[in-house]
């Protein structure tokens, strides 16, 4: 098999799935497979559910280049906080993103899924 010359994140034994440079990632709004380094978090936060009850969220900045182009803001939920640190490659596969305040998030959501340091 020849594959060609592209970042791909391995979604199993024989499946890959392009990854998509975070600049791109910025305009897309699901099914997204990125990967990039974290390079700074906030403080976590509580906050309140819809469903009812609470959960951590951590905003986090992720990085694939040099310039504020190639960086987005990870939103991280729950258990996921304490498993990134700052310096961490993180895979995403099918997450996606949303806009509040005119700033673009993404994050792995309930179907995607996340590796650190693959």
């Amino acid at each position: 098999m020849i594959l060609k010359a592209f970042n791909c994140v391995s979604l199993g034994q024989n499946h890959m799935e392009e990854s998509q440079p975070i600049s791109q990632v910025r305009n897309m709004r699901s099914g997204i497979n990125t990967k990039g380094v974290v390079k700074s978090m906030g403080d976590p936060r509580t906050v309140n559910l819809k469903s009812g009850g609470t959960i951590d969220v951590c905003d986090a900045v992720m990085s694939d280049g040099e310039t504020e182009n190639d960086e987005i803001k990870l939103t991280l939920w729950g258990d996921d906080i304490k498993a990134v640190n700052v310096g961490d490659t993180v895979v995403i596969t099918n997450g996606y993103t949303n806009s509040f305040r005119d700033e673009v998030s993404l994050t792995k959501g309930k179907f995607g899924k996340m590796e650190i340091n693959p």
